[in-house]
């Protein structure tokens, strides 16, 4: 390995430091955190610090017609991430540099290797905020964040990554480096290259700098807790919620699996007798009370057992946390259902009209009753988007049978309901022949041909989504 012609080019265009072929760094960096999806060992893992090492690095490629893989924090849930064989793997870690924030533009401007908890506290700290947060917010990174157009716990009211993306700078398979979208707030020229690779999971392209739009910081948030005896009228208060007009700025959903997984995981005193917790706050300051109480309202006329608010900001952040830790709690709880720490995890990731939660969430129950899996539920319930979290003995080929039969019976449902195929994680590899069926094969040619006009030879990121 040492003499191979590629390894020779990366080493004089990014210095040996940058150029690492350890084995024990190659399998670490086999993979994301998708439970049960194939994964390669790459020729070696890269990491350049800035656009033209990037562009080094493509180049290189691309002359020895290896594929190159990009990597931000590995922390993605469909194996967009997963190295195939004999890769380079191109890590953005260490692209790491804020490089503006501007208060009066409200942008930021930023490499793709920042974390998402870092630009937030960065922007924080100027009286800005950056919307999306992820679960993962305090180690993702805004370049995977947007190559997997991320959702999180506010999207409910705040959106997506997409829409707070308001250009990029990306590295295409040719080497070249295209600059993409505005830093004005309005801007309609040409087509919306931006948003093509917002979501595209490295298909496409490289990113190397993202220039984000920012807000005001919300104002003081009261949190409120409301207890429900099934899934399904946790659903039907979720829709009476939307109904009512009302737009909490978190609405979260947390079945008793997951009360439980969280409860053992790292005691707080949730009610684990519950069959689902509904997890709403409003931001609205003095008018934050008012909002909950209507909220509270739709929530008991749906058949909550108790509704609570927090107390203080301590309580409120508690509650916050519990969620958050929902899938390394998870994770425990399979590792300690089954033998040896083989229980695994199967993450499902579908979103549904508001109005059809309830239909969704009995579907889930009774697709578990029929595979036989456990199945714990968690997710956005706020704008539709549900993790089902489907446990499954890894040692045991009957048990991984059944929990991927219960994943595409989950899919096949949310399709069924108008819903889409995954709401926020990715297609990566999980999901290829559900995005297929779910865009039909007109969506398919053009997905592509976009694919063969950007990179024609297949180099970045090869098998996913398409």
């Amino acid at each position: 390995m040492a003499g191979s012609p590629l390894l020779d080019d990366l080493r004089a265009a990014l210095g040996d430091e940058a150029v690492l072929t350890d084995p024990d760094l190659l399998r670490l960096h086999r993979r994301d955190e998708a439970d049960l999806c194939a994964a390669g060992t790459p020729l070696v893992v890269v990491r350049p610090r800035d656009t033209a090492q990037v562009v080094a690095v493509v180049r290189a490629a691309a002359r020895h017609g290896v594929p190159v893989v990009p990597q931000g924090a590995r922390t993605g849930l469909a194996g967009a991430a997963n190295a195939v064989d004999g890769a380079v793997v191109l890590s953005t870690v260490a692209m790491t540099a804020i490089r503006e924030i501007d208060p009066v533009a409200r942008i930021a401007v930023v490499q793709p290797g920042v974390v998402n908890a870092t630009l937030a506290g960065a922007v924080r700290a100027q009286g800005l905020y950056y919307p999306p947060d992820p679960g993962s917010w305090e180690s993702s990174t805004i370049g995977g964040n947007v190559s997997t157009n991320a959702g999180g716990m506010c999207c409910v009211k705040y959106g997506v990554t997409t829409e707070y993306v308001l250009g990029l700078e990306v590295v295409l398979a040719s080497g070249e480096v295209l600059r993409t979208g505005r830093r004005t707030a309005k801007g309609v020229a040409g087509y919306d290259l931006t948003r093509l690779f917002v979501g595209a999971e490295g298909t496409l392209g490289v990113i190397t700098e993202v220039t984000v739009s920012l807000r005001p910081v919300p104002e003081e948030s009261l949190t409120m807790v409301a207890v429900f005896g099934s899934t399904a009228e946790a659903g039907t208060a979720v829709a009476g919620i939307a109904a009512r007009g009302l737009t909490p700025s978190l609405l979260e959903l947390l079945d008793r699996t997951h009360l439980r997984a969280i409860e053992a995981y790292r005691p707080m005193g949730l009610r684990t007798d519950a069959q689902a917790l509904l997890l709403a706050a409003a931001d609205t300051g003095p008018r934050a009370a008012a909002d909950l109480e209507r909220i509270a309202e739709v929530c008991t006329a749906a058949g909550a057992e108790e509704v609570y608010a927090a107390t203080d900001a301590v309580e409120a952040a508690a509650l916050l946390q519990a969620r958050r830790l929902a899938h390394p709690a998870m994770e425990k709880f399979a590792a300690d259902t089954y033998p040896d720490g083989n229980g695994g995890l199967i993450i499902d990731d579908v979103a549904v009209p508001r109005g059809a939660l309830a239909t969704l969430l009995d579907g889930v129950a009774r697709i578990a009753a029929e595979c036989e899996v456990p199945i714990g539920v968690v997710g956005h319930a706020g704008d539709g988007n549900l993790h089902p979290n489907i446990v499954v003995d890894r040692a045991d080929p009957a048990s991984l049978e059944r929990g991927r039969r219960a994943f595409d019976e989950i899919i096949r449902l949310g399709l069924d309901l108008g819903g889409t195929c995954t709401g926020e994680h990715g297609v990566g590899l999980l999901k290829r022949d559900w995005l297929a069926r779910e865009i039909g094969p007109v969506g398919v040619r053009v997905h592509q041909a976009i694919k063969a006009a950007l990179d024609p030879t297949g180099l970045l990121n090869p098998g996913k989504v398409l």
